[in-house]
């Protein structure tokens, strides 16, 4: 077995990892080395894999448990605990909602009672030029925030509810997309700590985060701008220019994404994802 390397792909976030085939079964000291490398660097990437649905979610399986998606239309027929994320509809038309959809910053599923680990995308077919997907460093971000702001922080309950942020009412109104199951608003702390590496994380998001408790819409709304502006400036930010084939994971308790959507709709766009939970 070649020896596993990083290789770093930005400035400060996205790292390649060299010498790893996720379709091979990968022994303890190898899913040892992504673990370690991953809980170091929050968006690894995987390249030139080739790998079905069952095998992603049995990948995904590894750090903890595999769940549907929220999104009943995007999910797939014969592993329904891994998703479409697609511009195509099922009849080959496009698909205006799968262009649009998670086209602004967010973390995913912060509305939910039970946070999740990580997400995983694989490429299947992309678009001849950009249709990137952008992630943001909260980590870093945080530790960039003035003191005063930080403590203001520290003391914060956010507010979370299924795309009911100020991102979330811009980019999709009430068109949200049908679900199994009604969502109600969720309180998580607006600072938190990575649990292997105990970085504290500002932890808002424009899309879900749609208040603090005991301040009103009119204060909060601008405080969550204020936060999404600076943690998605440039030198926190990682666009990953997609290949087919490319594997990539990343830790939905460090950082924000969203799909560029900077790419021609008509091109396909077509990748498989799975959403990870603690066991």
């Amino acid at each position: 077995m070649t020896t596993p390397q990083l290789r770093p792909l930005g400035e400060t976030l996205g790292t390649e990892a060299l010498g790893i085939d996720l379709s091979a079964p990968l022994g303890d000291t190898e899913f040892g080395w992504i673990a370690n490398a991953f809980a170091e660097h929050p968006v690894l990437v995987f390249r030139e894999q080739n790998l079905g649905a069952g095998e992603l979610a049995a990948f995904g399986r590894r750090f903890g448990t595999p769940k549907k998606h929220a999104l009943v239309k995007y999910r797939h027929a014969e592993h329904p605990d891994v998703s479409w994320l697609t511009n195509v509809e099922e009849d080959g038309k496009v698909d205006w909602y799968g262009v649009k959809r998670a086209t602004e910053w967010h973390t995913d599923s912060t509305y939910e009672d039970q946070l999740p680990l990580l997400a995983i995308l694989h490429a299947k077919e992309v678009p001849s030029e950009k249709g990137g997907t952008m992630f943001a460093d909260m980590a870093a971000a945080y530790a960039a925030l003035p003191d005063a702001k930080q403590q203001q922080l520290a003391a914060l309950t956010a507010l979370h509810g299924r795309s009911t942020g100020p991102a979330g009412e811009r980019l999709y109104g009430d068109d949200k997309g049908a679900t199994e199951k009604q969502y109600r608003e969720v309180p998580w702390p607006a600072v938190t700590r990575h649990p292997v590496n105990g970085r504290p994380i500002l932890f808002v998001n424009p899309m879900h985060t749609h208040g603090f408790a005991g301040m009103t819409r009119e204060e909060a709304w601008p405080l969550i701008e204020e936060l999404a502006e600076h943690a998605t400036r440039e030198q926190f930010v990682y666009y990953h220019r997609w290949r087919p084939g490319d594997v990539l994971m990343w830790d939905e308790r460090a950082t924000m994404h969203r799909g560029a959507g900077d790419y021609r709709p008509e091109e396909r766009r077509v990748m498989l994802r799975t959403i990870v939970y603690p066991n």
